[in-house]
């Protein structure tokens, strides 16, 4: 019996995948178009685990002189005979990613990036005894891989070398060997992120620019060069100079299907492992980017739920994607968005379309200068996707899938409970009438809240989410005080509460069980609330704990207004 293939969870390393049995999905395809249609420069932008970086590696494999051909033996590139005869192993390749250049400061970064180099230029080290290379030449390899005396980091390398030294290793390589070198540069723009967000932007903006345009421009020691990134950042920027670039963006056709998974590849991989059944849940989840004319899956998140799968039949879907990247993008988006802005969120949120002018060409420094900047941000970013053909730089952006809804939503509940915090008193009294069970109170401030914040009104989300969305909202602000004991959905008679309050100085409990009013007739949704607390006897747990005066709340909730019916 055959073994099952492993799940390639984190693996980037394209010939340990292709020989430690893990599921591959065939992305061989773009060698063939590459080799076809290359430029000198080739950016690929695509968001954060689209398969960037198992991608890079599997053309270093490819290119790398010693390349072992077992490893695409029957991948859609072994059918390609005749440029497999010309370019499989052929190349010296330089090969760097700087995905985890994750400095706090501009002499940390410049650390990490010589380290990055120096472990590079160590894969030849036969350089240093080349007998092609002049003596001034094997000093100028010696300069990259010399070691740090101080002891501080792996590598010391001088400003200067090491601005200059993916053009160095390049011309070393190519003098060497008599073949011109492949430069790969994976995850180009983390450094810039880094910079930018620990404010050393302006330093690190030079060095890249030194490093890329001295490599990339004029370079005869180039055969071409590929690099990656999450953003397309402006020429000005840091590629000066450079007119020699092919850039293919998530809004470009060409190579639209080699980073993402079709449809079919999902499919054929839950066929693989006997996953059929899960087939419309993940795409609800995690499908609808597109990227080009085509529209894909993100790869992290339908790896990880499969392989979760395996394990547990019975697992629900996650949004793998928030613990892989950072969410601060949406946080500093709501935090600037005006009233108008959040009306547009809600639109988003419950599934509906908004027309934003994208830039797809930006610098660090204007990602935040405005909120039109941002709705660019965050559709080059994954968080939003486009779903109609462009009207020049108009696009009709949505939510791509359940996934990042969650996130949005989320994000936008973080979001509320800090704003309300800011003003103590206001929380204060709001709590403080759940105790007088002042009901005029608790509306009048409930109904405040709610205008402020961002409501779920989608009618394709079921009544238990929206409840979900209220239940987390009111959660948040009574959590406010800590010398309660609050507990959500917690077990009491004879089924789970949504709230449950103790003020264990005072005797006082209370039970709150929100309701989503599917009508304007708020006040029926309150007493089904009340009646289910009675039904299901929630109260005895508090009675249980000691607490002599109990308040019933029946809340009930409809887009930005709420009705409060109370029991004693």
């Amino acid at each position: 019996m055959q073994e099952i293939k492993k799940l390639p969870v984190g693996v980037e390393n394209f010939e340990k995948l292709r020989t430690e049995g893990f599921y591959y999905v065939d992305k061989t395809g773009i060698l063939k178009e590459l080799l076809n249609n290359w430029g000198e420069v080739n950016l690929f932008t695509r968001p954060r685990r689209f398969g960037k970086s198992l991608n890079m590696d599997m053309l270093k494999t490819f290119f790398s002189y010693g390349c072992d051909a077992s490893l695409f033996e029957g991948l859609q590139i072994a059918a390609e005979r005749e440029l497999c005869e010309k370019y499989m192993g052929k190349f010296p390749v330089l090969s760097i990613t700087l995905k985890d250049m994750d400095a706090r400061d501009f002499e940390g970064a410049k650390a990490a990036l010589s380290t990055i180099i120096g472990r590079e230029a160590l894969r030849f080290s036969f350089l240093s005894e080349s007998g092609k290379l002049t003596e001034e030449q094997k000093a100028q390899y010696a300069q990259l891989i010399r070691n740090d005396t101080a002891g501080r980091q792996i590598f010391s390398v001088s400003d200067e070398a090491l601005k200059d030294a993916l053009r160095t290793l390049s011309e070393l390589l190519y003098r060497h060997y008599g073949q011109k070198v492949i430069l790969l540069i994976d995850e180009y723009d983390v450094p810039l992120d880094k910079a930018h967000l620990f404010g050393y932007y302006d330093e690190m903006a030079d060095l890249l620019k030194n490093l890329l345009s001295r490599a990339l421009k004029s370079n005869e020691s180039i055969y071409f060069s590929v690099l990656t990134g999450c953003l397309r950042i402006a020429k000005e920027s840091i590629f000066t100079g450079l007119n020699n670039f092919k850039i293919y963006s998530i809004s470009d056709v060409r190579f639209d299907e080699y980073f993402g998974f079709t449809e079919e590849e999902v499919k054929a991989m839950l066929g693989y492992y006997g996953l059929e059944k899960y087939e419309s849940l993940i795409k609800e989840w995690y499908d609808g980017y597109l990227i080009g004319n085509t529209s894909v899956y993100c790869p992290w998140d339908v790896i990880n739920y499969v392989d979760l799968l395996r394990a547990d039949p019975d697992a629900a879907p996650k949004a793998f994607w928030i613990n892989t990247s950072g969410n601060d993008i949406i946080r500093t988006f709501l935090s600037m968005a005006k009233q108008s802005t959040r009306r547009e969120i809600e639109q988003l949120i419950q599934g509906e379309t908004v027309a934003k002018k994208i830039r797809e060409e930006l610098t660090y420094r204007e990602l935040y200068e405005n909120l039109d900047n941002l709705w660019s941000v965050l559709f080059t970013t994954g968080y939003l996707t486009r779903r109609e053909k462009a009207e020049g730089e108009i696009y009709r952006l949505s939510i791509p899938n359940l996934e990042i809804r969650r996130i949005f939503t989320e994000q936008v509940q973080e979001w509320f409970q800090k704003e309300a915090k800011k003003d103590v008193p206001k929380l204060d009294a709001f709590c403080e009438a759940f105790v007088r069970a002042d009901i005029e109170t608790i509306e009048k401030q409930f109904n405040a809240y709610l205008c402020k914040t961002i409501s779920i009104r989608d009618t394709a989300v079921r009544k238990e989410k929206k409840e979900n969305f209220y239940h987390g909202i009111l959660l948040g602000l009574l959590s406010h005080r800590g010398d309660w004991d609050i507990v959500s959905n917690a077990e009491s008679g004879e089924g789970y509460s949504d709230i449950l309050v103790e003020i264990e100085d005072k005797g006082i409990g209370m039970v709150i069980e929100l309701k989503y009013s599917e009508t304007e007739d708020m006040e029926a949704a309150c007493r089904e609330a009340l009646q289910q607390i009675e039904k299901k006897d929630y109260k005895s747990r508090l009675i249980e704990d000691g607490m002599e005066t109990i308040f019933q709340y029946g809340i009930a909730c409809r887009r930005k207004k709420c009705q409060v019916k109370v029991l004693k």
